[in-house]
């Protein structure tokens, strides 16, 4: 037996305990499916297709031997900013990088949990931008319109769980990375509390603003992954208490107060959210209305927090950028805010980190008020392949601003968010929304994500194959 795209990583799971299938037919089945997509969606950096088969047998054998895991010989992949020993971690940079001899600690623990790890998938130049292209991998394309980008940085992790590549893979969010690719490609996108997943070998990943998290095309195969994943290395610093995601799935999340937020937090740069975007966010908001929860028009008290999100962004990169080993190959872009960062270094820094503690009081206030915070995770819909690719460093930081105001505030905070889908507009382009909530509030926000989505059931939709099987123009 086989299982087509649309078996998700629970489905997968269970029918590999059931022995309806193989973990080895599972794998070659994503390998195809991977090969065939790569000359046009282009999601994956690196193939492990000698090294997954070889642990889709192994996994087999566990099987049979009576062995069971959550993900045991379920294909997952992984995005490249995470170490897989054996395989190079480029991070969306140029050059010929070493293999690395160690697992990432949340790779490690997928691969406890019983996942194998087809793939590493494509990211932009260390992260920075919500479009996943450059000269080191070329475009990465959106399955729902491969003349579109399907985000960033996550847009591999992202384009290859749309496309049903894979059921449902890692990637990281530092200014809204999971949640903005999965809002433009129509996924669940968890960003959870800072340390719920391990970024291990590196404590802290861009100053303790980015987390991994996961995507997915349903919230109950999101937070199975999330579980999976999660976990600290015994060098963490941030140590979060366990939750279980995927006992919140099926939840009643109560009758909530839900805050609708749909101004733009603070930056020094114009941002004016989309009216077509506009109306999808708000008829997510009469939808949860509609379900008993009450739902008012209020922003949290954002203030200045973009002025402690700059200091730790830029030092974080300008950290990577030192141990970068092919500095001359860098996109100017990112030479120029690693100087920046340089700069940004002392008081600032230490300023910024100081700042996160009062933002926690001042904004955690504003959930004595609400529990819930129901924003657009973007602007705007996915803009076209290559339309920030030739930009300039403020030209750029305008277009990412303009299309993504809304993720990064999150980050600053260290606090869980979901993106959940909104709709498509214009032609047939994904839109997103993210449910926010306060510190560990993850069972929350999985549990009214699920609600959602049983009444929505956006996970029944899928990608023209049209833009998944042809040679994009251009």
């Amino acid at each position: 037996m086989t299982l087509d795209r649309a078996a998700g990583l629970a489905e997968s799971a269970r029918a590999l305990a059931e022995g309806e299938v193989t973990s080895r037919t599972l794998v070659e089945q994503a390998l195809k499916r991977i090969d065939a997509t790569q000359p046009t969606l282009n999601a994956f950096r690196v193939l492990r297709a000698e090294a997954a088969l070889a642990e889709a047998d192994a996994a087999d054998k566990e099987l049979a031997a009576g062995v069971r895991g959550p993900l045991l010989g379920v294909p997952v992949a992984v995005k490249d900013d995470m170490d897989v020993a054996g395989e190079p971690t480029a991070f969306g940079c140029r050059g010929e990088f070493p293999a690395v001899a160690q697992d990432g600690e949340a790779v490690r623990r997928l691969r406890a949990a019983g996942a194998v790890v087809v793939g590493k998938t494509n990211t932009c130049e260390f992260g920075q931008w919500p479009f996943t292209e450059g000269p080191a991998f070329g475009a990465t394309r959106n399955p729902w319109n491969a003349e579109h980008t399907p985000g960033g940085s996550s847009g591999g992790s992202a384009a290859a769980v749309a496309a049903g590549l894979v059921p449902a893979a890692l990637g990281s969010d530092g200014a809204g990375s999971v949640r903005i690719p999965a809002s433009w490609t129509h996924l669940i996108g968890i960003k959870p509390q800072r340390g719920r997943i391990s970024t291990w070998p590196r404590g802290e990943s861009f100053q303790g603003i980015t987390v991994n998290g996961t995507l997915a095309r349903t919230v109950a195969d999101a937070a199975l992954l999330l579980d999976a994943a999660s976990g600290n290395h015994d060098l963490d610093p941030h140590r979060p208490p366990a939750v279980d995601a995927s006992g919140a799935v099926g939840r009643d999340p109560g009758r909530l107060r839900i805050a609708l937020a749909l101004k733009p937090p603070f930056t020094a740069l114009p941002a004016r959210l989309q009216p077509g975007v506009r109306a999808k966010v708000v008829e997510l908001a009469e939808k949860l209305a509609a379900l008993g929860h009450t739902v008012e028009e209020a922003d949290p008290p954002y203030g200045q927090i973009g002025l402690t999100f700059i200091p730790r962004a830029t030092v974080g990169l300008a950290e990577r950028v030192g141990e970068a080993p092919f500095p001359e190959l860098l996109d100017r872009r990112t030479r120029d805010a690693a100087r920046l960062g340089r700069l940004l270094g002392g008081a600032p820094l230490r300023a910024a980190r100081r700042a996160e503690a009062v933002l926690h009081r001042r904004i955690g206030g504003f959930f004595t008020s609400y529990d819930v915070v129901l924003a657009p995770t973007t602007a705007a819909p996915p803009p076209r392949v290559g339309s920030m690719l030739k930009l300039g460093g403020l030209a750029t930081d305008r277009a990412m601003i303009a299309a993504c105001p809304f993720a990064w505030p999150w980050n600053v905070l260290g606090w869980p968010g979901v993106n959940v889908p909104a709709g498509f507009v214009g032609e047939g382009l994904p839109v997103g929304a993210q449910l926010l909530g306060p510190a560990n509030s993850e069972p929350l926000l999985i549990s009214l994500a699920a609600q959602l989505e049983a009444e929505l059931r956006w996970h029944e939709a899928w990608p023209p194959v049209r833009a998944v099987t042809d040679s994009p123009a251009g």
